[in-house]
């Protein structure tokens, strides 16, 4: 039996100290046991089982994307998982026998002002304007895509993220619409705020495509989405097309991105994630890439950190707000107080989210 009731894994800075404040709000609100016994850390829960291989965990855990739940800890009792993070990919094939929750309205402004903060950088050609800046060059600048209404935007996913990407490009006079393999389920919800759209529609007329799908790694899934923009698919785009992605890298291949930038058929790229995120830090930080699409990114990273390209990239920040950091730690105790209402079960709302 574990001397606590839930251990926060991967706590950092103000994430950390947001975590406790909300606790105690929901333990002066009655909402949680004022014995509530609870611990934030660092460390992933492999690193502290590593230091602490005696310590028996809870049944409760939150962590973050680069946690690792061992075969020993899911056995017995079913175990409760809260991931801190809006994507769930890292532990959807365990849904069958673990009770998982996500944070699916932390970061929905944060990112999709970050999808819009990629697309005024591509369209307006900022790494060459500021590169012009060196000398002064004013006459042989290349002309920026103005935004207007005559641009066809479409959003990829329209979930809550999406939903409000969708939003802030019509707010830009952009002509927005949008491709999701839930429209039928997702118009009784939206009505004729979004317009759908085939995806093989949306590939032959937009200018900007804007990927906020969440990651489906599951074959069996309608929702099956690993690869999704191949090289096959963009090649059919207009030359020019700018290309956003913000949710995960495994969804449009490096390989293929910068296969179709350098033919000039993707004109501007905004990458917030990249494929095998764990792997390709290692080689950003000089290791030795083992799989192409490391290869390919690590070209696009250093192309758009010397600014001699029109490609734009952050390590998976999308998230990181101001607003997202303390909406991350309400929501997850949000999670924990419908875990003990429901008698230590399950969450109010976990996976599968959708149907199958």
């Amino acid at each position: 039996m574990s001397e606590y009731d839930v251990i926060h894994f991967e706590a950092l800075g103000e994430e950390a100290k947001h975590l406790e404040e909300e606790t105690e709000q929901a333990q002066r609100r009655n909402e949680l046991p004022k014995s509530l016994r609870y611990l934030i850390l660092p460390e992933t829960l492999q690193e502290f089982i590593g230091k602490n291989p005696n310590i028996a965990l809870p049944d409760l855990v939150t962590t973050k994307t680069h946690s690792i739940l061992s075969q020993d800890y899911l056995s017995g009792e079913k175990k409760s998982v809260i991931t801190r993070s809006a994507g769930y990919d890292h532990f959807e094939h365990l849904a069958e026998s673990v009770n998982i929750a996500s944070l699916r309205l932390y970061c929905v402004e944060a990112v999709a002002q970050t999808a819009v903060k990629f697309l005024y950088a591509a369209a307006g050609c900022l790494n060459h304007y500021t590169e012009n800046t060196r000398t002064f060059e004013r006459n042989k600048s290349l002309s920026f895509m103005e935004l207007n209404s005559k641009r066809t935007a479409t959003v990829f996913g329209v979930g809550r993220i999406g939903k409000k990407t969708y939003d802030l490009l019509a707010a830009n006079d952009l002509t927005v619409q949008a491709v999701d393999a839930r429209q039928e389920e997702l118009r009784g919800l939206y009505g004729d705020s979004v317009r759908f759209v085939t995806k093989e529609a949306a590939i032959k007329d937009s200018d900007v495509i804007v990927n906020t799908m969440n990651l489906t790694k599951n074959p069996k899934s309608r929702f099956y989405n690993v690869g999704y923009f191949s090289k096959e698919y963009l090649s059919q785009a207009t030359p020019g097309l700018i290309f956003i992605n913000v949710t995960r890298g495994e969804i449009a291949p490096e390989t293929g991105l910068l296969e179709l930038f350098d033919k000039k058929i993707i004109g501007g790229l905004g990458l917030d994630i990249f494929t095998d995120e764990n792997g390709f830090a290692k080689v950003v930080r000089g290791g030795v890439p083992d799989r192409p699409d490391h290869a390919a990114a690590r070209e696009l990273v250093e192309r758009a950190l010397n600014h001699s390209a029109n490609i734009y990239v952050q390590p998976h920040q999308a998230f990181n707000s101001d607003i997202a950091a303390s909406n991350k730690a309400h929501e997850a105790i949000k999670h924990i107080v419908a875990w003990y209402k429901n008698g230590k079960k399950r969450f109010d709302e976990q996976l599968p989210y959708y149907d199958i």
